[in-house]
């Protein structure tokens, strides 16, 4: 299951970066991307450690949870601000537009700490 959410995440990362790319591209669905990227290596790590998965798209608890099995560096914790991105962002609008460099940033560094974590 790990290396599956593993793969998963990867795949998010993937679909991120290529939609940053693209000036008409909806910040909502770019920051979901990069939200579910992160969140996905995250329960990567805690299936790797045989943890149960809450069904939770909340970084912040995901964090709490992974921190118990797994040294959490505060580059990577600090993701939490992807939160909106998850449900929110879907139905409702922010009053700001993504920082698309920071999303993709922050979605790289949780997915490579968790590939370090992750046995392959």
């Amino acid at each position: 299951m790990a290396r599956l959410l593993l793969a998963k995440a990867r795949a998010d990362l993937s679909a991120a970066r290529l939609l940053a790319s693209d000036p008409d591209q909806d910040d909502g669905v770019i920051g979901f991307h990069a939200q579910q990227a992160a969140e996905k290596a995250v329960k990567a790590v805690l299936a790797a450690s045989e943890a149960e998965i809450p069904r939770t798209h909340d970084l912040g608890y995901l964090f709490e949870l992974v921190g118990s099995v797994a040294q959490v560096p505060q580059s990577v914790g600090d993701v939490v601000w992807l939160n909106p991105w998850a449900v929110t962002m879907r139905y409702d609008e922010l009053d700001s537009p993504l920082d698309r460099r920071a999303a993709v940033g922050s979605a790289e560094a949780v997915v490579t700490w968790a590939q370090g974590l992750v046995p392959r």
